[in-house]
């Protein structure tokens, strides 16, 4: 398939390139405004009670459950008639937006909870109508517009804040990509030494980002995706164009040292760079795919934009990439100083006793003592990871220049705790029931209430219970506050919604869905890695070293964001915690980058095994013929995705910062130390699989034979 591919490509390289080009015109003119079309964050499962509490109480009262908008007023003395004025001021403004279903202010309900210690600040709570996620975007970002220039009023509330995180990914999109770039370009210069060959994985990650643009695009008029998937797909579709271009790119080099820039180099390029191409991008596309079995919005979209870039990287690099080096020809080397030139070409025949090679050597003699060694790094690594703890993404995510992040700030620092971030207590009776009085009553009782709110009437058959809560809203003491809630046994219908029910229930969803994720991931990676190997034992070794990896990326993360050290030097303030879908969407891109590498070296292992090198040598070879690529292809993916790490959310940097983590510990601890030994140690048991999966493996493993070279 690949060598008629080849024979097409090399017949067809000018008419594919226009093709391309029209493409990617289309493509560009289409997608790149796709953030316009795409919902906020995401984190809550329909089928959970904290959602479908929401869902009734928004049907019967005809508004959103939470305030969307908290204007903070700072009025002087909210005792004064001017204070007063000024309050009535901004809540008239409020309420004359449109889809503005109640607001209420200190002056409607005479709370004292509603006023700052110090009597000088008070807040104005205002409820949108029921709304899709885009709408409340849209209305939140009028809202700021009209209180933008107003010095004593400053907009939080999660419809703000959901639109100021939007905004803030848009700009760090960009400034991330402005900042990737020229380095790419630089470190691309430095490996293939030819300014020509080095424009070529910019070039191809900027087209495969542009193209997961339109299809996300495409995707999003029928299906409601979260913005955070563009920060994926730009980090992810730079850093895999730039690894298969780093491969295909430096294959055919090396098949045009031998027999020529021509038809031959490149359909002998296709066959083996191009396979190895085929079984990484399936492989990553089915990890981070199995992240659409989960409900929760941000996770579902990451797994069908990861997989839409993966797959659009492959094709590209298999396609457009080939098209491109027919038409280049010699002219791939071009623009290169002579001694660069002339490094390009030693580097283009390898020197099967490099570097690399010396390096697997020295560790295939000393196997056991090197493999303990490594995983044990990798397992200390790891251990704080055991101490993880997690929290929800709000307002405090955002940089300490956001309108939002400020008000979240002040109203923890300055007013009474947790009256804008209560329980929300549904109740299928009316406001005035008996029901509802007993079980106000019985909810006063129960440890870690602050103080239960008058039911508020949602409806003529429905009301609604605020419950304050004595801890803050994500402690151990208020989630469980949320468990007691929901174990009184009322006659009634009883739901809890708010941000601490949400948290319960994101935690169980996750948990739920979780092992049918695992499944996907290490089945996915088991069945590929066998039909690329014909054994059993490789795929389970790759399983096995990935978790090792992981486990390590996620000790450092602990030990850098929860644990809060680096706050100075990466610009961020630690919350405790990390986000709790963080590990879940690391664990499905770590392990398909991991499985990448492995691909990688395994493919050019396989290739020296079956031309009857033994297997020590054929190990060698390998790691000599891909040492030099990973490491580069490593760096350069790093740069690529690690830049996120310059975001000011920080949900955003533990992403860059853990994807970058794992594919440098892969490419180095992994690939370069922990491969060989193991490889040594367990010899021609590598390759071993039973009767039944050799004679499957005979019929539906992927074996393209090389054809001779004159």
């Amino acid at each position: 398939m690949l060598e008629r591919l080849a024979t097409f490509l090399h017949a067809n390289g000018r008419r594919v390139l226009a093709v391309a080009i029209v493409g990617a015109a289309i493509a560009g003119a289409f997608g790149l405004s796709v953030s316009k079309h795409l919902s906020p964050y995401g984190a809550n499962d329909p089928a959970t009670q904290s959602v479908q509490a929401t869902n009734r109480f928004q049907a019967a009262a005809g508004r959103q459950i939470d305030a969307g908008v908290v204007a903070l007023v700072r009025s002087g003395n909210v005792r004064t008639a001017g204070a007063h004025a000024r309050v009535n001021e901004v809540a008239a403004q409020l309420r004359a937006q449109p889809d503005m279903a109640r607001v209420v202010s200190f002056y409607d309900t005479h709370d004292p909870a509603m006023v700052s210690r110090d009597g000088r600040s008070t807040y104005v709570l205002a409820y949108f109508k029921p709304l899709s996620d885009k709408e409340l975007k849209d209305v939140a970002q009028q809202v700021e517009n009209r209180f933008s220039g107003q010095g004593d009023v400053k907009l939080g509330g999660d419809a703000v804040a959901n639109a100021q995180v939007n905004s803030q990914v848009s700009h760090d999109l960009a400034h991330a990509e402005l900042l990737a770039f020229p380095f790419i370009f630089l470190l691309s210069l430095l490996f293939f030494r030819s300014l020509v060959a080095a424009l070529l994985p910019p070039l191809l990650g900027g087209l495969a980002i542009v193209a997961t643009f339109f299809a996300l695009r495409v995707v999003a008029s029928f299906a409601d995706i979260s913005v955070f998937a563009l920060n994926l797909v730009t980090g992810l579709g730079l850093g895999l164009a730039i690894d298969y271009s780093l491969f295909m790119v430096s294959r055919y080099r090396e098949e045009s040292a031998v027999s020529g820039f021509g038809a031959e180099a490149l359909r002998r390029t296709l066959q083996t760079s191009g396979r190895t191409i085929v079984f990484s991008s399936l492989t990553i596309a089915a990890a981070i795919a199995s992240l659409a079995i989960f409900p929760q919005r941000f996770l579902y979209s990451m797994g069908i934009a990861g997989a839409l870039v993966a797959l659009l990287a492959a094709s590209l690099a298999l396609v457009v990439l080939p098209a491109i080096l027919t038409v280049l020809g010699p002219r791939v080397n071009a623009l290169a100083p002579r001694w660069l030139a002339r490094a390009a070409e030693r580097e283009a025949r390898p020197d099967e006793r490099g570097a690399w090679y010396r390096l697997s050597r020295f560790v295939m003699r000393r196997p056991a003592p090197i493999a303990i060694a490594s995983a044990t790094f990798l397992i200390a690594l790891g251990i704080p990871f055991t101490g993880i703890k997690f929290i929800a993404v709000d307002a405090s995510v955002l940089p300490a220049s956001a309108s939002s992040r400020q008000v979240n700030d002040t109203l923890n620092r300055e007013f009474p705790p947790n009256r804008t971030a209560p329980l929300e207590v549904v109740v299928g009776a009316p406001a005035g029931s008996p029901e509802v009085r007993a079980l106000a009553a019985r909810i006063r009782t129960l440890p870690d209430v602050s103080a239960v709110a008058t039911a508020q009437p949602a409806g003529a058959e429905n009301s609604l219970l605020a419950v304050a809560p004595a801890h803050g809203p994500l402690t151990t003491e208020t989630q469980q506050l949320v468990r007691d809630v929901r174990a009184i046994d009322a006659p009634v219908y009883v739901g809890v919604a708010g941000q601490t029910a949400s948290f319960v229930d994101l935690e169980h969803s996750l948990a739920v869905h979780l092992p049918a994720v695992l499944a996907v991931v290490i089945g996915a990676t088991l069945i590929i890695l066998f039909l690329l190997t014909g054994s059993v034992v490789l795929p389970v070794k790759a399983v096995l070293m990935n978790a090792l990896n992981l486990s390590a990326v996620f000790g450092i993360l602990v030990l850098v964001f929860q644990h809060g050290n680096l706050e100075g030097l990466l610009g961020y303030r630690g919350e405790g915690a990390l986000d709790a879908t963080q590990p879940i969407l690391l664990f499905a891109v770590g392990f398909g980058l991991s499985t990448d590498y492995g691909v990688f070296l395994l493919s050019r292992i396989k290739e020296a095994r079956d031309a009857g090198a033994p297997n020590s040598e054929a190990v060698a070879i390998g790691l000599e013929r891909t040492g030099r690529i990973v490491t580069a292809a490593a760096l350069l993916f790093a740069v690529a995705i690690g830049a996120f790490a310059t975001s000011q959310i920080v949900f955003i940097k533990e992403l860059g910062i853990g994807a970058a983590l794992a594919v440098l510990i892969d490419a180095s601890v992994v690939r370069a130390l922990l491969v060989p030994s193991l490889m040594e140690l367990l010899g021609s048991a590598n390759w071993w699989a039973p009767r039944p999966l050799r004679w499957l493996y005979q019929r539906v493993g992927w074996r393209e034979s090389l054809p001779a070279v004159n």
